[in-house]
């Protein structure tokens, strides 16, 4: 993970998103008043939405959990698909 001051940012924004970009990699923004953020790729803030939507209520967090238990534990069925 990058590291680098706002200023910095401001001056080779181009060549730090795409960095961004073509590593897949957050980039950490600092300022001297100790106000930090971070820059993502989109599909990783996507995905950190969504795993954040699907793990926030507690039924459903709970049978993901149940589902990768079972998972890892060879607990799979396998099923053809159904054209529609």
């Amino acid at each position: 993970m990058k590291i680098t001051s706002t200023s910095n940012f401001r001056k080779q924004i181009k060549r730090y998103i795409d960095d961004v970009d073509q590593d897949q990699e957050p980039l950490i923004l600092t300022r001297s008043d100790n106000v930090s953020v971070v820059v993502l790729p989109m599909a990783t803030y996507n995905s950190y939405a969504e795993t954040d939507y699907l793990l926030r209520g507690p039924a459903n967090a709970a049978r993901l959990r149940k589902s990768v238990e079972d998972a890892r534990a060879g607990k799979v069925e396998q099923h053809d698909l159904i054209d529609s």
